[in-house]
Parts: C-alpha cells; sequence; structure tokens
C-alpha cells in the first residue's frame, strides 16, 4: 500500500511501476530538495516534536554565521575553502549549546533554515530543475504526508545523487528532509544507499577510504599540528560527548590489533608506526594526476579498471603509462591491466610500465564475509575451486606480507620499522586462516586471549584490542561466528535479529530511540520498535536499543536519539561541511545555464584541475547534457559479465539514449551510429531513440539530455567505447567523488 515515487532525468523500469514520476535535470536534486524543505516548513507538514527534541533545530547560531549571494560566511577565494570557525554555534558558560525550543528566536538553526530556501520557490525551483510545476507538487505532498504519526518514508538512493561536486550536501538535503518529517530512526524510514556492489559497505567499514583507519576511525595527518602525538590527536579528535567520546578506546584496541607487543604504552601504542599525510590528498583523481605527473613509481590495482571506470578514462590510461610497475588484482585481464597493448590503441615500444597481472578468485570461490547496506555482515561459504591459478585475494594479500616481512627482517631503517612492527599471525604457509581473521577483527583481551563481548568492553589502557570496533561482537567468545546466523524467522518488527549480524550489536534500525517519543512511547503502536518499560526499568522492543538500554528517558541525555553527535540531535545545520552547513544548489562543473539562485556558479569549496589533465567545455561547443548509468544486463566496468558469452549477448553494444525530439533535431534514426563527443574525447555508440527522455525546458530554453551505460571496453566478448572518456576530472568538495552524472556534450551522426 506504500507509494513509490521516482525522481529520475529518465522513464526508467522502476518510473513504470510507480506512483508519481518527476523528471529532473542531472545536477539539481538540491534546488528540488530544497524546494521540499520550503513545502514542508511553510505548510506545517513537520513532526514538530520530533524536530525540537531530536535535531539542533531548536540552537542558536553564533553571530558569525551569514550567507550572502551563494557565499557562506569566513570564504577565502584566492584557497577556495572556508573557514568554519565562523559558523559556530552559540554555547553557554558549560560549554553547552544554546536553545530557544519555541524555535522563535530569528538565529535559531530552524528560523534560519526557513531563511536559506525562502528562496526556493515553486517556479524557481521548477525553472532549475526542468520538472513541471504539477509534478513538484505531487511530490512533495505525497512525501511530505509521512510527518504525520503512524507514517513512515524512505529516501532510496544510488550514484545519481553522489556523483556530483555537490554530492555530501545531495544526501545532507536528504537527511534534512528525513529529520524534519521525523522519519529517521523508524521501521519503514531513514536514508538508504542502494550500493552497486555487495561489499561495498563492508570495504568502507573496513578502511577502503583513503582518510579513514578502520570503523571510521579519521587518520591522523601531518597537516594537523596536534596529530604528531597520539595524546594530541585523541585530544583533537574526541568529542567531549557522545559516543565518539569513546574513540581513545577504538583506537588503542586498533593499535594494539595491528602492532600486539610491539604497541606499549611507552612507544604510544604503536602510533607513529602509521602514515601521516600532509597536505596531499589520496583519493582516486589526486592519485592518477599524480601518476600524470610522473610522481608516483607504481601501483596496486585490486579489483579495480579504472581504464573503464574512471573519470577522464583517457588521461587515466595515459597515466598509467607514467609508471615504472602496475599489479592487476583481477578475474582476468582488464583493460587497464592490459592499457599498454595494441588493442587499447597504445604503442607498447613506448611504454616501460611493466605489469603484474595476479588471478584472483571470483566471489563463489572463496569464502568469507560481505557487509550490504543494512550493515548485515553475512557469511559466503566457497561454492566451488578456483580456476587454473587464481587465489583469493586474502591469501595474496596474505602471502605478500608475509614474504615482505621476510625481506625486511634484519633491516634497521626508519622506513622498515612500520612493517616490522606489524603483527602478522594468520597462518605462515600461503593460505590464510580466515577464523584468525574475523577473530582479529572481533577483538579480545590481551592478558587472557578471550574475544570480548562487545565493543563496550574495549578499553584505552592496551589492555584489549579489536581489529575493527564496529563489528566487535560478532564472534563473542561464547558462540559462533555470528555472521553465519541463517535463521529466517521474523523476530519482530521485520527485523529478523538471526539472520547474519548486523553493525553495530546486531542493530537493524539506526538511531531507534527516535522511535519512541520523548517519554519512551512509541510514536504509534503500527510503527513500534523499541519503548521504555517502567516496570523492568529498561527498553525493549524488537531491536537492539541505539543507547544504553537501562537509561530512562528523565535521565540526563535519555532523550538522546542521535547518540553519535556529540550533542545527541542530527544536524539540520552541519558546520562541519567544506563548503557550507546548508546544502545550497550550483551548477555542475559544466552546465547548459547560469545558476538561478546565486552568481556563484560551481560548488566554491571544490578542487578545480587545471590544464590538459583536466579540459573543461563549454555550453556554445557542448550543448548537451549527458549523463552515464548502469543497465542490469552488465555489471560495473563489464569485466566480469563482458568476459562471459551467454552475459554478453545479452546487451552486446554500446549505445546512448536519446529523445526523439533530439534525434529529430540531429537527424539520427534509431539504431544509426553516432559520435558523441565532450572537451575530453570522443565515443562512438548505437543511437537509442527512446521516449524515456524528454527535453527539459530550463530557465527558459529548451535542453537536452542524453545517457549512456559505462560498462564497455576493449576487453571481453562483446565490446564498445567506454562512456568515461568523456567525463571530466572533478570531484565533490568533501569526498572527491567524481562528477559522472552531469556533464556537457555533442552528439551527431558518425562520419
Amino acid at each position: 500500500g506504500g507509494k513509490i515515487i521516482s525522481v529520475d532525468p529518465r522513464y526508467t523500469r522502476t518510473s513504470a511501476v510507480s506512483d508519481i514520476y518527476a523528471p529532473l535535470r542531472s545536477g539539481t536534486d538540491i534546488a528540488f530538495l530544497g524546494g521540499m524543505i520550503k513545502y514542508a516548513l511553510e505548510n506545517n507538514l513537520i513532526h514538530k516534536e520530533y524536530v525540537i527534541n531530536y535535531t539542533n533545530a531548536s540552537f542558536i547560531v553564533a553571530d558569525g554565521y551569514d550567507f550572502k549571494d551563494g557565499l557562506f560566511s569566513g570564504y577565502d577565494q584566492a584557497k577556495r575553502t572556508y573557514d568554519k570557525t565562523k559558523w559556530a554555534l552559540a554555547a553557554g558558560p558549560d560549554g553547552k549549546p544554546v536553545t530557544d525550543p519555541t524555535l522563535e528566536n530569528p538565529r535559531t538553526v530552524f528560523q534560519l533554515l526557513k531563511k536559506h530556501y525562502s528562496r526556493y520557490d515553486l517556479d524557481t525551483v521548477s525553472s532549475v530543475t526542468g520538472t513541471p510545476k504539477e509534478d513538484l507538487l505531487k511530490v512533495y505532498k505525497t512525501f511530505c504526508e509521512t510527518s504525520k504519526v503512524g507514517k513512515a518514508g524512505t529516501i532510496l538512493y544510488a550514484m545519481g545523487t553522489t556523483q556530483h561536486t555537490v554530492g555530501s550536501q545531495n544526501v545532507r538535503a536528504y537527511a534534512i528532509i528525513q529529520m524534519l518529517l521525523g522519519n529517521i530512526g523508524l521501521p519503514g524510514g531513514g536514508i538508504n544507499a542502494m550500493r552497486g556492489e555487495s561489499n561495498v559497505q563492508g570495504s568502507t567499514d573496513f578502511g577502503l577510504l583513503w582518510d579513514n583507519l578502520t570503523g571510521y576511525l579519521a587518520i591522523p595527518k601531518a597537516s594537523v599540528p596536534e596529530h604528531a602525538t597520539l595524546d594530541g590527536y585523541l585530544k583533537k579528535e574526541t568529542p567531549p560527548s557522545g559516543y565518539w567520546s569513546n574513540r581513545p578506546k577504538f583506537v588503542v584496541s586498533l593499535l594494539k590489533s595491528w602492532y600486539a607487543q610491539n604497541a606499549t604504552a611507552e612507544n604510544e601504542f604503536g602510533y607513529q608506526y602509521l602514515p601521516k599525510p600532509g597536505a596531499k590528498n589520496y583519493s582516486h583523481i589526486f592519485l592518477f594526476k599524480a601518476m600524470y605527473n610522473k610522481e608516483l613509481d607504481g601501483a596496486f590495482l585490486w579489483g579495480t579498471n579504472p581504464v573503464v571506470g574512471g573519470p577522464n578514462a583517457g588521461k587515466e590510461k595515459e597515466a598509467l603509462g607514467n609508471l615504472k610497475w602496475l599489479v592487476a588484482v583481477d578475474l582476468w585481464e582488464t583493460e587497464t591491466a592490459a592499457f599498454w597493448k595494441k588493442e587499447a590503441g597504445s604503442d607498447p615500444s613506448k611504454i616501460n610500465t611493466e605489469v603484474f597481472l595476479l588471478p584472483a578468485s571470483a566471489s563463489f570461490e572463496k569464502e568469507g564475509s560481505i557487509s550490504n547496506s543494512s550493515r548485515w555482515m553475512q557469511y559466503r561459504w566457497k561454492a566451488i575451486d578456483s580456476k587454473g591459478e587464481a587465489r583469493p585475494d586474502l591469501d595474496i594479500i596474505h602471502e605478500l606480507a608475509l614474504k615482505l616481512k621476510k625481506l625486511y627482517a634484519g633491516d634497521m631503517s626508519a622506513q622498515a620499522a612500520p612493517f616490522l612492527a606489524l603483527d602478522w599471525n594468520f597462518g605462515n604457509g600461503p593460505e590464510c586462516d580466515i577464523d584468525l581473521v574475523a577473530k582479529e577483527i572481533n577483538g579480545y583481551d590481551v592478558a587472557t586471549g578471550k574475544l570480548i563481548p562487545g565493543f563496550g568492553a574495549l578499553k584505552a589502557d592496551g589492555t584489549t584490542s579489536s581489529g575493527n570496533w564496529i563489528y566487535s561482537g560478532f564472534y563473542p567468545e561464547e558462540g559462533k561466528n555470528k555472521s553465519k546466523n541463517r535463521d529466517n524467522k521474523d523476530t519482530g518488527g521485520h527485523n529478523y535479529l538471526n539472520w547474519s549480524f548486523a553493525w553495530p550489536l546486531n542493530r537493524r534500525v539506526l538511531y531507534n530511540r527516535a522511535a519512541a517519543d520523548p517519554s519512551g512511547n512509541p510514536w504509534s503502536k503500527e510503527k513500534a520498535i523499541i519503548w521504555w518499560d517502567a516496570i523492568q526499568n529498561k527498553w525493549v522492543g524488537n531491536d537492539v536499543p541505539d543507547f544504553n538500554a537501562t537509561l530512562a528517558p528523565t535521565a540526563p541525555g535519555g532523550t538522546g536519539a542521535i547518540m553519535m553527535n556529540k550533542d545527541g540531535v542530527g544536524l539540520l545545520y552541519a558546520p562541519t561541511m567544506n563548503e557550507g552547513p546548508f546544502p545550497e544548489h550550483y551548477e555542475p562543473f559544466e552546465s547548459p545555464v547560469p545558476n538561478a539562485f546565486s552568481s556563484v556558479e560551481l560548488n566554491p569549496a571544490v578542487v578545480i584541475h587545471e590544464g590538459d589533465f583536466n579540459k573543461k567545455g563549454s555550453k556554445g561547443t557542448y550543448p548537451i547534457i549527458a549523463t552515464t548509468y548502469r543497465v542490469s544486463e552488465h555489471w560495473q566496468s563489464g569485466s566480469m559479465t563482458r568476459n562471459q558469452e551467454w552475459l554478453s549477448e545479452i546487451a552486446g553494444y554500446m549505445f546512448v539514449e536519446i529523445s526523439e525530439e533530439l534525434a529529430k533535431e540531429k537527424g539520427i534514426k534509431n539504431k544509426d551510429k553516432i559520435t558523441v563527443s565532450s572537451a575530453r574525447g570522443e565515443i562512438t555508440a548505437y543511437a537509442m531513440v527512446t521516449k524515456r527522455y524528454k527535453p527539459f525546458k530550463v530557465r527558459g530554453k529548451v535542453v537536452h539530455q542524453v545517457g549512456m551505460p559505462w560498462h564497455f571496453g576493449y576487453k571481453g566478448y562483446v565490446t564498445g567505447d567506454t562512456a568515461n572518456r568523456l567525463t571530466p576530472h572533478i570531484g565533490d568538495a568533501n569526498t572527491q567523488i567524481p562528477e559522472y552524472k552531469a556533464f556537457l556534450c555533442d552528439v551527431r551522426r558518425a562520419d
């Protein structure tokens, strides 16, 4: 009986089964959502009691904050950065935020939020997004109905949200509307990322992001003076309240996991062994720029294919030729591993990069856990043996570590010290003991060796060890590896608590304290998930409480629903974001129209890569918006599906979807060969003339958009040009995720 709303530039298969479809020009999500925020506030369609108690709506913002013509206070134009201290919240003598629960003070977050989005009226939003006003109203009215007690709404998103120069703020805008409607912490609520891989969640949980240690602990940086010592790092990164106040326990236990007996209080538990980057950024675009500038000698690429999947892929292929060596670990020889060959358009005699291909096992040829977007850690057993010389990634890493330990033995240099200090006890043979790895992740008491029951047992004095605090508790001393649990009976609330293990502590709904009112009673019986039992003096229900289960609602902090934040509330106003505490609409790096909301065209905090590494196209030469997307018939860069003969038959050709109107304008017929060009290069593909795209009316002019899959390359049973030869080297101001979803191009019939 739920309503499905599909907001997308294309009329997709999801749109076809939705109750409401709203077209949206790529790169205008904040305008769309800003209009919804304004609509909810002006029509009193918010869950006010929730907003007052569980968000920072009542907090007073200090006088340093201001916003004028697209810029927040504290902007340094030369550095393209903000002084975030200008956005501070007002605090009392006790250091706690100053609040106005009536929300009437003009400096409350609530009133500043209202003022900020007052500019996002229907006419302006429609003219920016290209969404007809009647469709905007349908979406706004329907989704804002979920603010009523007993209702809930969720937002499902994928790369169409994140792969923008304002990707992080797109998600922030979701968070704002969901908190205003009271949809965070409720079953059926939340903001849910549709991951493109089965273990993307698990990989980020375990520190795959360059600026995180495992468990989302910030990496120490040489550019931060306080990070020179462990004590300074912990003082700098540990808030006085909220669950992150336990950070010292997590960090020291992690260091003990890595360095064991070589991590002592006297040597800061091995803190100085950790690499500490300076001002350099080690995210994808920056790494390839370093390769392009001949600043890197070599690279390991594990299951990644940037020659197809990376932005401005032509330049990324060139950059690989500047390496001395490249190790590609994958199921097949990918476009990246073969970048130096004639089939890639390269001249092998001019490329000195030595390439090593290590064949890896497919997921069903090895065992181990994966974590999905619901944080469910699920063990997978091996189905068949690997083919040929292929080996599981874990075994490859394991043997590499053992050989390096042997090579470094006896080396007294400073460079060797961190590796020699590394504790590596997962077996001495070529195969890694995965059960020992699992136990290492869970954590144990150093003195007794007993596995700990959960992260609540971790300590900051070096007496406990844990490879990832958020997973602690999945493998307790008494019991088995809980990621292997497979009881599919509903334990209540559709939570299936005995199927796999959900971090943290098997909790299925994050911030579930918000599912009950300040007194501890469920907002509605239909959405009851946890509640305060006055007889038992504890929280009970169908989930693991996301806070101290014996903390009464009337106790200090008893209404702190968003327990990871230092003040226990959700952040409608987030003064930690790089481009401002409120999401603001800026146009993509390449846009066909000027910004309607201010004179600031591009996100003022993004890093702009100049020169040949990132050519920028003009709207005069490239008037058409382009976006990339996936098709269900292929997987990621196509390495797996294009190397399967039968799967390749399902979608055998690179194509570009164009509207009937654009096709008529360009003299293009369905199945014609066409050329799509951008400032970075051009590709050839087949035209798919379709009704799924319609021209947008944007700021008084007709704007066309095309879309193309990014799965194709020059390897496998089917080949085709890769869409990412067209995309720019520009990223989000916070995460640096590339802007694949909105760039400019032109389309013509192939010569």
